[in-house]
């Protein structure tokens, strides 16, 4: 009798491992099956962050500013893990993200450039927390796009929004 209740409590015990293992799993299921993490933005005027993923979680933070850059860094279901330029992390409804590429210029302000090349021409000055799309990144700048017709070049390191390695047209 004393070996069998030994065996329920090892039993109980390795369940219970399988079962918080396989929860861990669910949770860090990649659902859409692209790359984690990676950049997204937001894709419309408000987006709710909340604590965790479903309507059930409380709403943390209401971001008001379509094309903010989030970095996605897991899913669960139809549920992203992203993180602001801040910092703060939660999670959104896809629906609410954009695979739109954005970037947000930080630190002080810069020059966005008519070239990949820090002399050349000055195309516009951009604030800190200016946002823009990404057209493409080579090793060591990007080219981004603000509003409808201002085209130039950015450093990098000068964005956040692309990986320091990541090159792509």
């Amino acid at each position: 009798m004393k070996l069998m209740r030994v065996y329920f409590i090892v039993a109980v015990f390795v369940f219970s491992l399988t079962a918080a293992a396989r929860a861990a799993d669910d949770a860090n299921k990649n659902t859409s099956g692209l790359p984690l993490p990676r950049y997204a933005s937001l894709a419309r005027d408000t987006a709710n962050m909340r604590t965790g993923p479903g309507t059930r979680y409380p709403i943390e933070w209401v971001y008001t500013r379509q094309g903010l850059p989030v970095e996605i860094t897991a899913e669960y279901d139809v549920w992203r893990r992203v993180r602001d330029p801040d910092g703060a992390e939660g999670w959104i409804h896809k629906t609410e993200l954009s695979h739109k590429r954005t970037a947000t210029v930080t630190g002080a302000a810069h020059d966005l450039l008519a070239a990949a090349d820090d002399k050349a021409s000055i195309v516009a000055h951009l604030d800190a927390g200016s946002i823009g799309q990404i057209v493409s990144c080579a090793k060591d700048w990007c080219k981004l796009k603000f509003d409808s017709d201002i085209k130039g070049y950015l450093r990098k390191t000068f964005v956040w929004g692309a990986y320091p390695n990541e090159v792509f047209d």
